[in-house]
């Protein structure tokens, strides 16, 4: 299935997606929690609503309050060299809050007080099944789906310490979505996926999701060691090199500027870049 969780002509729901077509789902609410918890899905052409267009959807994040929002800062072995890391042999793992999350299409925030906003296309993968100490071998079961994410970081707080959260959790950073996709439409484990970043035609990024250091199974059987895992949960797979930081001159995003990240089998996820305040007046506007 390929989902997207929205609202078009004042309705929000769930809209299941065929090619650049859309139903939205009878009693779904405004995300994903009812049918990451096993409710069936009808087929497509069995659905009774009305086809829009999926560009006359607005999107919403896919699951409108996850337990949590895990991260993996260093998963490519080529962007660790250029941040100047030692190769871990655990995950770099952080955590992101809701505030810092926004859907795909909804402007991107670079604040006030820094102009290091940087990019980070990744994977991201919802939890469809909850679990402890989940066998390696067992792990891909617990997915739900697969989505895009850009980690918007904002770098010079992210360096002030050596906890990443400053610069990882500045509200608005934080992109998903705008279609999820379930397993059975993509590789296992959605490896060997192209990934890329890009403003216009100035391509940033450009890796394969096989690169990962550690993959989505090795990575929930790692973290469910220490946590348990809830349905909803998000976790994202760690972004490959090129990010902004890294390149001479450093790379930062601008106002103005529309920052696409997109992923072979899933989609593109594209937002504006906006200074702090226009944000707001946007939305009052």
């Amino acid at each position: 299935m390929r989902l997207i969780v929205g609202e078009a002509g004042g309705t929000k729901g769930v809209f299941l997606v065929n090619e650049d077509r859309a139903k939205l789902l009878p009693e779904q609410g405004g995300d994903l929690r009812g049918l990451i918890g096993g409710e069936a899905v009808p087929a497509y052409q069995d659905l009774s609503a009305s086809e829009l267009a999926v560009s006359d959807i607005r999107p919403l994040l896919p699951v409108a309050n996850p337990g949590k929002i895990i991260c993996l800062g260093l998963n490519y072995v080529d962007h660790i060299k250029e941040g100047g890391y030692d190769i871990p042999d655990y995950p770099a793992l952080f955590m992101r809050s809701l505030n810092s999350l926004m859907p795909a299409g909804a402007p991107m925030v670079r604040p006030n007080c820094s102009h290091k906003l940087d990019y980070e296309v990744e994977l991201m993968l919802i939890v469809g099944k909850g679990g402890r100490h989940i066998r390696e071998a067992d792990a891909l079961d617990h997915v739900f789906g697969y989505t895009v994410f850009n980690d918007g970081s904002v770098r010079d707080f992210q360096r002030k310490t050596h906890q990443w959260t400053p610069g990882k959790n500045f509200d608005s950073t934080g992109a998903v979505g705008p279609v999820v996709v379930t397993p059975d439409e993509l590789p296992e484990g959605a490896a060997g996926l192209k990934i890329e970043s890009r403003v216009g035609d100035e391509i940033l990024q450009s890796a394969n999701t096989s690169e990962m250091m550690w993959p989505v199974a090795k990575t929930i059987a790692t973290i469910s060691q220490y946590t348990t895992l809830d349905p909803g949960d998000l976790i994202a797979m760690g972004t490959p090199p090129g990010v902004g930081h890294a390149k001479t001159p450093p790379r930062w995003l601008k106002p103005g500027e529309t920052v696409e990240v997109e992923i072979e089998g899933i989609g593109i996820c594209a937002n504006p870049i906006v200074d702090e305040g226009a944000d707001q007046q946007a939305g009052a506007a």
